[in-house]
C-alpha cells in the first residue's frame, strides 16, 4: 500500500511520455523525482478501548494536512510504543479518492497491565499531580496506568520534577520518588508512587484495648510476619488484616478494627516499637449458609459435606474448613480445577452473618486409559476387572490411591512391594490416563503373584 502512490505516479509519468511520441535514448528527458510523502487527509485509531483516540493521536504527533511517509509513521509508532500503554502498534494508509493524499490509521492492542494510581506522602494534592502528569503524557489516567517498569520509572522521574517545580523538598533535599505495583489491602493492587526512603524495621509489637484475646496470643500470631518487617502504617495495617483480623473472626468478632497505631523508637534494639489499639467489636452469630447457583452438585449434598452449623458463633476458621470440604467434594465429582470462595453479609443490628458459597467448577474431567505395570497377565486382568472407573466416567482424583490401598488391605498378591498411582491429564480432551505400578517386595525386577482363591 505504501508503494501504491509512487507506482501511480510512475504510471502517470510513463503515460505522459508515451503521448510525446518516440524519442532517441540521448533525447529522453530525465524522469521527475517520485514523491515519497503525501498529505494526510484523515487520521484514525483502531483497537483502542481504554485510551481515547484523541490522546493516542496526540502522542503519535501527526496532523491532518501534514506531508508524511514511512519515516514519519515509523517515528509515530515508536512514540506510541514508548508509552507502555500498548502491546502492539501498527499503521496503514490508503490513497484518498481524489488522489491528492491518503487516509491513515493506527492499529493498537492495549496492554492489560493497567492499575489505578495512588500517591502517598508526596506533599502535593493528587489532583495537582494528575494534572501535571497529564500535561506531559496525554494518556495518563488515575484509573488506568500501564504499570511496566519503564513507565513507572519514567513517571516517577516526572513526579520528582513536578515536586521540585512546586518547591517541595524533604529535609532540604529534592524528593526521590519510587514507583511500584503494591497491594494496599484486600488484594487491591495499585501503581503506588511514594518517597524512596529507607524505613525502620519493626522491633517490638504490643496491643492495647484487647480483652477477649490475650496480648501474648496476638503477639505470637503476628511475630513472624511483623517483627523485622519495614514499617509503614499502610504495610503494617495489611499485616494486621491478614493475621490478627482472622484471629478475631475465629471468635465471631466480625467488626474488629484497629483505630490507632502509634510508634516509638525502641531503646533496646535499633528499630521501631509499634503499639496497636484494638476495638474488638461484638460477637456475631452465623445465621445462614447458602450455595450460589449454578452449582455442579446439589446444594443439600454440599451443605452436608461442609458441616457448618448455623446458630452458633460465626467462627470463620470453621467456615473456611467447611469450604475446603466442599472443594474436595466437587473435585471427587471430576472438577479438578474447582475454586471455592465466599461472600459475607452482616446484619449489624441483629449481629448476625450470612455466608454465600460460590463455586467455579471449571471443566469436568473424565477417566481415560488404565495402564497396569509390574503384574503378569492374570494379575493385570484382575486389576482391570475390579477397577470401577470406566472410560468416560467422571474422574475422582482420590480413587487411584484408594484403590491401591484396598488391594493391599485385601492381600490380593503375594510378595507385593511398593505400589504407585500416576495420573496424566490431557488438557485438550479433559481426560485422565492412570498408570498403576506394582513391584515385588524382595526384588523389584520380579512380579507380585496373585493369590489363588
Amino acid at each position: 500500500m505504501k508503494r501504491l502512490l509512487p507506482i501511480l505516479a510512475l504510471t502517470a509519468c510513463a503515460l505522459a511520455q508515451s503521448r510525446g511520441g518516440r524519442a532517441s535514448k540521448t533525447e529522453l528527458p530525465s524522469a521527475p523525482a517520485v514523491p515519497n510523502k503525501w498529505p494526510i487527509q484523515t487520521l484514525a485509531v483502531e483497537g483502542n478501548h481504554v485510551f481515547p483516540a484523541a490522546a493516542i493521536l496526540a502522542i503519535a504527533g501527526l496532523k491532518i494536512g501534514q506531508l508524511a511517509g514511512q519515516p514519519e509513521f515509523e517515528a509515530a509508532r515508536d512514540r506510541l510504543t514508548a508509552t507502555g500503554a500498548f502491546e502492539t502498534v501498527g499503521y496503514k494508509f490508503l490513497p484518498a479518492q481524489n488522489g491528492k493524499g491518503f487516509h491513515a490509521s493506527f492499529q493498537v492492542a492495549e496492554t492489560t497491565s493497567l492499575y489505578p494510581v495512588k500517591f502517598e506522602d508526596l506533599g502535593l494534592a493528587d489532583v495537582d499531580l494528575a494534572a501535571a502528569l497529564t500535561a506531559r503524557d496525554p494518556l495518563f489516567s488515575m484509573a488506568n496506568f500501564p504499570a511496566s517498569q519503564t513507565t513507572m520509572d519514567r513517571d516517577a522521574g516526572w513526579v520528582e520534577e513536578i515536586l521540585v517545580a512546586h518547591g517541595i523538598r524533604q529535609k532540604g533535599e529534592p524528593v526521590k520518588v519510587f514507583a511500584s505495583v503494591a497491594d494496599i489491602g484486600e488484594g487491591k493492587l495499585v501503581a503506588l508512587f511514594q518517597p524512596a526512603r529507607s524505613v525502620p524495621a519493626v522491633a517490638r509489637i504490643s496491643f492495647e484495648g484487647n480483652q477477649i484475646i490475650a496480648g501474648s496470643i496476638l503477639r505470637t500470631a503476628i511475630a513472624q510476619a511483623g517483627i523485622g518487617s519495614p514499617y509503614t502504617e499502610r504495610h503494617f495495617r495489611q499485616i494486621l488484616d491478614a493475621i490478627i483480623r482472622p484471629v478475631y473472626e475465629g471468635r465471631g468478632r466480625m467488626r474488629v478494627s484497629f483505630p490507632k497505631i502509634r510508634t516509638e523508637e525502641d531503646e533496646e534494639v535499633k528499630g521501631v516499637y509499634v503499639v496497636v489499639t484494638v476495638d474488638e467489636g461484638e460477637v456475631y452469630t452465623l445465621h445462614n449458609v447458602a450455595i450460589a447457583k449454578p452449582s455442579p452438585l446439589p446444594e443439600a449434598q454440599l451443605l452436608h459435606e461442609a458441616d457448618i452449623k448455623t446458630g452458633d458463633i460465626a467462627n470463620f476458621d470453621l467456615i473456611t474448613a467447611g469450604l475446603d470440604r466442599i472443594r474436595l467434594a466437587v473435585r471427587r465429582a471430576g472438577y479438578l480445577d474447582v475454586k471455592v470462595s465466599l461472600d459475607r453479609q452482616f446484619d449489624d443490628a441483629a449481629k448476625t452473618a450470612d455466608v454465600t458459597v460460590r463455586i467455579d467448577s471449571g471443566a469436568l474431567y473424565s477417566m481415560g486409559k488404565l495402564v497396569i505395570k509390574g503384574l503378569d497377565l492374570d494379575g493385570e486382568a484382575e486389576m482391570k476387572r475390579i477397577w470401577k472407573l470406566k472410560p468416560g466416567d467422571a474422574f475422582n482424583p482420590e480413587y487411584p490411591d484408594h484403590f491401591l490401598e484396598t488391594v493391599r488391605e485385601e492381600n490380593l498378591f503375594d510378595h507385593l512391594g511398593k505400589t504407585k498411582a500416576d495420573s496424566k491429564i490431557d488438557s485438550k480432551t479433559n481426560a485422565v490416563d492412570v498408570t498403576l505400578a506394582f513391584a515385588a517386595a524382595e526384588d523389584p525386577l520380579k512380579k507380585p503373584i496373585r493369590r489363588k482363591i
